[in-house]
């Protein structure tokens, strides 16, 4: 039944977990058509203690309350459960999960070297020593460091995790890891080293070329505590009497890589001390820890122009590189340089910035040794090898880091670049989620800028069991809001800028946690979360002041909209005003849900009202009676659109329209940067024009979701142009080739293309309302909800539909078949409809077409641009911007507004061909 506590997905004995009580989720993976939980009961086993039987007349099944009593520090349990259902029928139990609540107390205190480890230097290594008798049942290693930490008992590797213990707001949170050593120790002398790195504390962090933000001493903590079965427990704790020496890492650095000399020889050696550190800021993990979560094989080597030995993996990742060698010279050099693309057939490293990305290796000798760099990663497709005569690619591979994620939703399309996007969108997740959700994981930066998240946490919540991770994240938010409010850029907050309020980026405080809400349904997340919510919606409340807009100051705008020049970010075509008072609007609005959630009708209330004054504020200020929004710019009106800020249903209309319009004129482009994107398709789909959503989604040209699939990326851009069509890499300052954000589109995929969403929290009731277009002949989602696998899928051939839908025990699903007048309510099981295909026809154009119709209608559209450029009139978006003014005059006029009258030249020859068009 899959029994698994809080949001910990890790297969196996749940160790070190940081609440007395955890809560239970299950799933029933298959019942009787009249299957309906109405009790459970939950058995908890205890050493040496008779099971506990808890009995619950409940329907729930989802973050249920620990029964009984609360597991004391280090305590152990097994605990099972069955459920009721029709008939008092139980269930078999489920197999037993296991847990072991963490720590409380600390004999250990925290170490660092005296003389060795300093910033530069090579990393150390720590080590201590115990003496332990015979008959040991169990062994726990409870650690964590300032740095990050690698550790061997007895000459093994304990654990599998990397970069440990991860990156949190160290100054409020650093997290401590326990592990199960049992089968590592031994009677006798047992040891006990551990490699520190300079990692997030003490190394380069942020684009400013800062070092040591957290400190500039790396240090220990760690408490060996071994069981006999006489019951008494041996304490091998960090204290004085550890030793220290310097290990054959000469220097690591999570942007500049790591250089190691495997030369064997004596190393410098030296004492520890106890370091001053609070205690009281350790805290156990929410979710899973990085790990190695796959390899792939280098696909080719070969010799460049420059004379250098490239390697390509095919596949833009984040990790680092294992390597082979054999029969090199002792003192010989191996240097591996990282970039994520190539540019003249050579490493394009200009986007790295300052970043060197480059791991160096001194060799011992001929034997064959396997070089990997574990105190560092880098964001790479392509490598450069030196120093390795004859590579090879089988003596290649590229190991894949980042935080183990369970994989838990799929999506695919008739459309073949539809797929790799979608693919691409994956593999930027899986790079940018390593413990920390990232911008970019390649250059001098790397850091959980709060924007970038807030557009992609839907997106992410379905592909990934991310509820753990961003759970862990939104504490260290709240810990690092400033008093006034104010959310910081980026979490962590290693740029530490006084009063940092921006739209929609510090929004989100609010979203972030109200979509982890729907997805999940744990309403112990919005009360832990609701005090941050409301300081945010208090802040923009305040900078707003009485008339509710919040206007002035610094805002990122709609960030990389296409138009901004590439040294000018913020240059976007919406009004950064507009922006904010409408985040300001939505998230009083989220607030107000939240504190109704949580039963707190007063605040629900008070949160309420200022949405609502906030919205009448927007549309007196920013929209003219008839629904032009200030700006006329494609993300404001989607804003307005989808969150509800124009009050009359002509304005609407009107706005609705003039989006479209907008789309239509850009030719089918995206015109949007991070705070538009995401919303586009969703507007034009409610608006009624769910084709040009679909027109937009499948463009091919710049820019456009697809254009970077055509250019052979494999995971998505920050900039729609990172790289131009010539195959050069834009040249703005800031370019990454692996940024999650753009491909939040994503999420439109798996609710309205394919048609799976969630209709109550932690989809208990599903929402299937599939949109089928855009020439897809067939599309399908599954997502492992928190109740079991649901999944929608349909295909459309011979003028029928078939729709397909799973239900997961313990759900039921509102399902609107394609065509149908009414919603269908179905149960768990499989559920299937064919009916007549409402899309099989493609709509004619009438007798006597506007130029608006004309583009309408792709086929007739396509025509035109062909006859276009074969006249020599540029691509289809600056043709459709050629006939802004004139959507609404006669087709016939197209060639007249095409060419301003016949000012331009060549307007015979556009004139000839389009009047050879017999729709023209």
């Amino acid at each position: 039944m899959g029994l698994r506590f809080e949001h910990h997905t890790d297969d196996g004995p749940l160790l070190g977990v940081g609440t007395s009580a955890p809560r239970l989720s299950w799933r029933v993976p298959r019942a009787g058509d009249d299957y309906r939980q109405h009790a459970y009961q939950v058995e908890v086993t205890r050493p040496d203690r008779p099971a506990e039987l808890t009995t619950v007349e409940s329907e729930e099944q989802i973050l249920v309350p620990w029964p009984g009593a609360p597991l004391a520090p280090r305590e152990a349990a097994q605990v099972r459960v069955r459920v009721c259902g029709p008939g008092e029928e139980w269930s078999a139990w489920s197999a037993p999960a296991e847990v072991e609540a963490a720590p409380d107390t600390w004999t250990a205190r925290f170490i660092s070297p005296v003389t060795l480890g300093a910033e530069g230097g090579p990393a150390p290594v720590l080590t201590g020593t115990v003496e332990l008798p015979g008959d040991i049942v169990r062994a726990r290693l409870h650690a964590t460091a300032h740095g990050v930490y690698s550790a061997e008992l007895n000459g093994e590797r304990v654990g599998d995790q990397e970069l440990a213990p991860g990156w949190t707001s160290y100054q409020h949170r650093l997290r401590f890891q326990t592990y199960d050593v049992t089968g590592l120790v031994r009677p006798g002398p047992n040891r006990l080293d551990v490699l520190l790195g300079n990692g997030w504390w003490r190394g380069r962090l942020g684009f400013q070329g800062r070092r040591g933000l957290y400190g500039h001493r790396l240090a220990l903590l760690a408490q060996l505590e071994v069981t006999t079965a006489d019951g008494t427990v041996h304490v091998l704790a960090t204290d004085g009497s550890w030793t220290a020496s310097e290990s054959g890492v000469l220097a690591d650095d999570l942007y500049d890589g790591q250089r190691t000399d495997l030369r064997p020889g004596p190393r410098a050696t030296g004492p520890v001390e106890v370091v001053d550190a609070d205690l009281g800021l350790l805290v156990a993990p929410d979710g899973p820890p990085v790990r190695v979560t796959g390899t792939l094989p280098a696909v080719r080597v070969w010799t460049s122009p420059a004379g250098k030995t490239l390697a390509d993996f095919g596949q833009n990742l984040v990790g680092r590189l294992r390597l082979r060698v054999r029969g090199l010279t002792a003192g010989d050099e191996v240097v591996v340089r990282h970039a994520e693309v190539l540019e003249d057939n050579e490493l394009g490293v200009r986007p790295l910035r300052t970043a060197r990305a480059t791991d160096a290796y001194v060799l011992a000798g001929p034997d064959e040794a396997m070089l990997e760099s574990t105190l560092t990663f880098h964001g790479f497709r392509y490598a450069e090898v030196t120093g390795v005569p004859g590579l090879r690619a089988e003596d290649l591979e590229a190991v894949v880091l980042g935080s183990d994620l369970r994989r838990t939703g799929w999506f695919e399309s008739s459309h073949e670049l539809l797929n790799r996007f979608h693919d691409n969108v994956v593999w930027g997740m899986r790079g940018n989620f390593l413990d920390v959700p990232t911008d970019c994981p390649q250059r001098d930066e790397r850091l959980g800028w709060t924007g970038d998240i807030q557009v992609f946490s839907p997106t992410a919540s379905f592909l990934f069991d991310s509820a753990g991770f961003l759970t862990s994240w939104l504490k260290d938010l709240a810990a690092e809001q400033q008093k006034d409010g104010s959310v910081p850029f980026v979490i962590p907050d290693v740029l530490r800028q006084p009063g940092p309020a921006t739209a929609a980026w510090g929004d989100a405080a609010t979203i972030v946690p109200w979509v982890l809400y729907r997805r999940t349904g744990d309403r112990g997340l919005l009360e832990q979360q609701l005090p941050s919510m409301r300081a945010w919606v208090d802040r923009m409340a305040e900078l707003a002041g009485p008339d509710r807009l919040w206007t002035g100051g610094f805002q990122f705008g709609d960030w990389l909209d296409p138009t901004a020049p590439p040294e000018s970010p913020f240059q976007a075509q919406a009004d950064p005003d507009v922006i904010a008072t409408a985040h300001l609007a939505r998230s009083a609005e989220i607030v107000a849900r939240a504190a109704e959630v949580l039963g707190d009708t007063a605040q629900a209330r008070r949160y309420d009202l200022l949405a609502a004054q906030v919205r009448a504020a927007f549309a007196r200020e920013y929209v003219t009676t008839a629904g032009r929004v200030l700006g006329d710019a494609a993300t404001t009106y989607a804003l307005a659109l989808q969150w509800s800020l124009l009050p009359a249903e002509a304005q609407r209309q009107h706005a609705a329209r003039r989006l479209a319009d907008l789309v239509r004129t850009a030719g089918f482009r995206i015109g949007t940067g991070f705070v538009g994107t995401p919303l586009m398709t969703d507007a034009l789909t409610d608006a009624g024009e769910p084709d040009l959503a679909y027109r937009l989604l499948l463009q091919t040209g710049c820019p456009s979701w697809l254009y970077s699939v055509t250019m052979g990326a494999t995971t998505v851009w920050e900039r729609w142009d990172s790289m131009l069509p010539d195959g050069s890499i834009n040249p703005g300052e800031m370019t990454s080739f692996n940024h999650y954000a753009l491909g939040a589109v994503a999420d439109w995929l798996h609710r309205r293309v394919a048609g799976l969403a969630p209709a109550a929290p932690g989809y208990r009731r599903l929402l299937v309302r599939p949109v089928p277009g855009g020439r897809l002949t067939s599309a399908s989602a599954r997502h492992l909800t928190p109740y079991g696998e649901a999944s929608v899928s349909w295909q459309r051939g011979d003028g029928r539909l078939t729709l397909t839908v799973t239900v997961p025990v313990g759900a039921t699903a509102e399902v609107h078949v394609p065509g149908a007048a009414t919603p269908v309510e179905v149960r768990h099981g499989t559920h299937e409809w064919t009916v007549t295909d409402p899309s099989a026809t493609e709509p004619e154009l009438s007798a006597e077409p506007t130029i608006r119709e004309v583009m309408d209608h792709e086929p007739a559209w396509e025509q035109v641009v062909a006859a276009a450029r074969d006249a020599g009139f540029g691509d289809e978006a600056e043709l459709a911007g050629r006939l802004a003014a004139y959507l609404d005059a006669p087709a016939t006029g197209l060639a007249d507004a095409a060419t301003a009258g016949g000012f331009v030249p060549g307007t015979a020859e556009l004139r000839a061909r389009l009047e050879a068009l017999p729709f023209l």
